[in-house]
């Protein structure tokens, strides 16, 4: 959220997220508020390297061009600094002279030259060769030039490139020569010394301009090498583009108002697989050690400060191998011991709980999307007054209604989920089926405890979770409205409720906080609901195989606008871009005129070839890509870097195991009658380049298990303090078998068997220390490689 925005005016604003100047990611508008909550998270993969991470607010306008109010613009090696907290950031004034990205290829070089009358002079070479990731200006690529200058005190000598015409990736290729001392200066001095007063005052500066034509040209970056430091040595480096040191200077900054973030930047070098032998094993075979508490998975979640940060790549890894089910049966049973009610079953944010909900999110997603999506847009897309809190009703609102509208959505949605079973993913069954039967047999007296089990997961912490929050689970691509909001939410809670097994009993609804809440649910039927419900547990919690049917559906994998360039099938066809709603499915890729019509172009899966970037120089175009799939190949342009890696992944993914891939391909077009890649005539002359490995061939979870391990070792590298204070606490109980007279170091650890755990302990601190010098290795390396100005 924001807060105290400019106050000329109250506004319509919305909040963007940039890597430097390239935008990858917009909030909702948020109408007439200064003060304006977004609430919305974003997660991505960064695809290329980055300067800034920058944060924009727009004030939206209808007529003119959206007006920046101010940014946050933090470093990428500031990041850590921030990662997993909030923090309050002042916004900035949007400054063009400190709007920079890209990087630029110099080669700098001090020439000795003996002059006519047998003197000796200086003279400075700079070979400026490529920029690299400009940005682009009014959504299109710019028109770059560049001015190297030799700047001292009492000079400053200009000379200026070539204009390069539509390109983020300019090819300039120019020398420059500049004198730097004069022949007069050497008479007393030995001709190859530099005379250090001249020196240490002089910079190359190099300022990288795009070229106005009609009005004045912007300013896109500069850089600035002192001479001093070639002496006479010649080297060449990418240097990235700097703001102007006098951007912002000016400008205040304390009346701009301030932002909300709560940022969370992770950078993991991974080592190639090899590596990782040790580690992983370790890892997943924990669900086979005794007790599970001594196994290194328990043991990530408890040295980590949150238990969130081992969940996430611990799932992740042992669902790739296979190994999650058994791993949270074993430490669901380690939770139903210090349950001692069978109606608090499972509610506490335990690792059990925490694996179960983020193997919920990774396996559920087309689960969802195929129960919830049409219900959720007929709420978001035609909404009906729904507010049935006496206190928050709105003048001329008709309570009666309103109970009535959202009987109708609660019905719905109730009647969407208790049908769904057929659709449950296998392994949300096995997990469930796991966790009644535990339950069942921690409370055998109980005859509703294995049914609450499962609906404290599914109705609980997956469908009412869903419904509350459909943007955070891709059902929505924006959270809706304050009004649609509330609806629902109240929704969510009646489908709490009516999943929570036996909670319509009249004991029950007496202990409901709201008064009209109670007043609502009056109207069900019990034995009914009751009854839907105990089908659809038993049906989700059976490890019985589902029916076929619910299989032969396709499964959604991603959707959403791109620009495709016309493929020319016609005669007339048009060789232009055009703005099309893009559609994949496990069993094919479409594309419309918009969302919601009938395709107008649709490529089987079974029928690509080949998924590949697009060299910019084809059409002058960041971010495009193409698909090769027999006939022309379909060349799309993402709407930026994120976009684009994202779609590059899914196609590939769903596309691996296809028979007919093809092994090389053009990474340009064929225009002209040529292949600008390698000006081969023939259209369909075999590809000139080798086709990138894709990723593993599975179309529903995107797990990379060396990224994950990689992850794991980093947590518990940082933690290592943890697991030798761990290892100590072991130790001293399995020596001083008596009372524990210092608890206080070791209470907050479960330890139920010391050896079996300070065995595991030792592992897991020798594993973590080779994987150390892996890196340090790996680290010296890239230093050494690293030259001056390539940061």
């Amino acid at each position: 959220d924001a807060k105290h925005l400019v106050p000329n005016k109250m506004r319509d604003v919305f909040c963007t997220i940039n890597l430097d100047q390239e935008e990858v990611f917009r909030t909702q508008v948020v109408e007439k508020s200064l003060s304006p909550y977004f609430g919305e998270e974003f997660y991505f993969e960064i695809p290329r390297t980055f300067q800034w991470l920058s944060f924009y607010i727009y004030d939206k306008s209808v007529l003119q061009k959206d007006m920046r109010i101010g940014k946050v613009s933090i470093k990428k090696e500031n990041l850590c600094n921030y990662t997993g907290k909030e923090n309050w950031f002042m916004l900035q004034p949007v400054d063009s002279n400190s709007e920079v990205q890209g990087k630029v290829h110099l080669e700098l070089k001090l020439n000795e030259l003996i002059t006519d009358n047998g003197s000796v002079c200086q003279q400075l070479v700079v070979h400026i060769k490529e920029c690299h990731g400009l940005p682009l200006i009014n959504g299109q690529n710019c028109d770059p030039y560049a001015t190297v200058s030799l700047v001292g005190p009492s000079r400053n000598d200009q000379k200026k490139t070539k204009v390069k015409k539509k390109t983020s990736n300019p090819q300039f290729n120019e020398t420059f020569y500049f004198e730097v001392t004069r022949s007069s200066s050497y008479t007393k001095k030995s001709q190859f010394q530099v005379e250090e007063e001249d020196i240490e005052k002089l910079e190359v500066r190099v300022d990288l301009w795009n070229n106005g034509n009609l009005v004045q040209d912007i300013f896109l970056g500069e850089i600035k090498v002192p001479v001093k430091v070639l002496r006479n040595d010649s080297f060449q480096a990418w240097y990235l583009l700097q703001p102007r040191e006098n951007g912002n200077k000016s400008s205040k900054t304390d009346d701009l108002g301030s932002l909300r973030l709560n940022i969370c930047y992770t950078e993991d070098c991974v080592l190639p697989s090899e590596y990782y032998t040790s580690l992983r094993n370790l890892l997943l075979k924990s669900s086979d050690v005794q007790p599970i508490s001594a196994s290194a998975a328990y043991i990530l979640s408890e040295v980590c400060r949150d238990k969130y940060d081992a969940v996430l790549p611990l799932v992740r890894l042992l669902l790739h191998h296979h190994k999650l089910v058994p791993f949270v049966a074993a430490v669901a049973e380690l939770d139903l011991k210090d349950t001692q009610e069978a109606n608090t079953i499972f509610r506490g944010n335990s690792l059990a709980t925490r694996c179960v909900d983020e193997m919920m999110k990774i396996v559920g997603k087309h689960y969802l999307k195929v129960t919830l999506k049409p219900v959720i847009d007929e709420i978001c897309e035609s909404p009906k007054p729904c507010e049935i809190d006496p206190i928050k009703l709105r003048e001329g609102d008709n309570v009666e209604i309103n109970m009535e509208n959202l009987r109708y959505y609660v019905d719905k949605v109730f009647r969407e989920i208790v049908r769904s079973s057929i659709s449950c993913p296998t392994l949300m069954c096995d997990v469930f089926y796991s966790l009644r039967h535990l339950a069942a047999k921690r409370f055998p007296n109980d005859p509703h405890v294995q049914y609450s089990a499962v609906s404290s997961f599914v109705f609980l912490r997956f469908f009412a979770v869903a419904v509350v929050s459909p943007h955070t689970f891709h059902l929505r691509p924006h959270h809706p409205d304050a009004q649609t909001s509330r609806t629902l939410t109240l929704i969510s809670k009646a489908i709490q409720t009516l999943g929570s097994w036996g909670s319509l009993t009249k004991s029950k609804l007496s202990s409901f906080k709201e008064t009209f809440m109670c007043e609502f649910f009056k109207t069900f039927q019990e034995e009914k609901f009751t009854e839907s419900v105990k089908k659809f547990l038993d049906d989700v919690s059976s490890t019985e195989s589902k029916e076929p049917s619910g299989l032969s559906e396709p499964v959604h994998l991603k959707e959403g606008e791109m620009y495709k360039r016309a493929q020319g099938r016609t005669r007339i066809g048009k060789k232009n871009f055009k703005k099309r709603w893009f559609c994949l499915t496990s069993r094919e890729f479409t594309y419309h005129k918009q969302q919601d019509k009938e395709p107008i172009f649709t490529i089987p899966i079974k029928n690509i070839l080949a998924v590949e970037k697009l060299d910019e120089s084809s059409f002058n175009k960041k971010n495009m890509f193409q698909v090769l799939h027999g006939e022309k190949p379909l060349y799309i342009q993402a709407n930026n870097c994120v976009e684009a890696s994202e779609w590059i992944e899914a196609l590939c993914r769903v596309t691996r195991c296809n028979q007919k891939r093809l092994s090389f391909y053009h990474p340009s077009a064929f225009l002209n009658g040529n292949w600008l890649c390698c000006k081969a005539t023939v259209e369909n002359t075999v590809g000139c380049a080798r086709c990138t490995a894709g990723v593993p061939a599975d179309t529903q979870i995107e797990i990379d298990g060396d990224r994950e391990t990689e992850r794991i070792y980093s947590l518990f590298s940082v933690n290592m303090s943890k697991l030798q204070k761990l290892e100590e606490a072991c130790g001293s109980i399995a020596v001083y078998q008596g009372p524990q007279k210092e608890p206080d170091d070791y209470s907050n650890f479960t330890i139920e068997d010391s050896v079996a755990t300070f065995h595991t302990l030792k592992q897991i601190i020798d594993v973590v220390g080779k994987l150390n010098e892996s890196h340090e290795k790996y680290r010296k390396k890239r230093s050494s490689s690293a030259k001056y100005g390539s940061q």
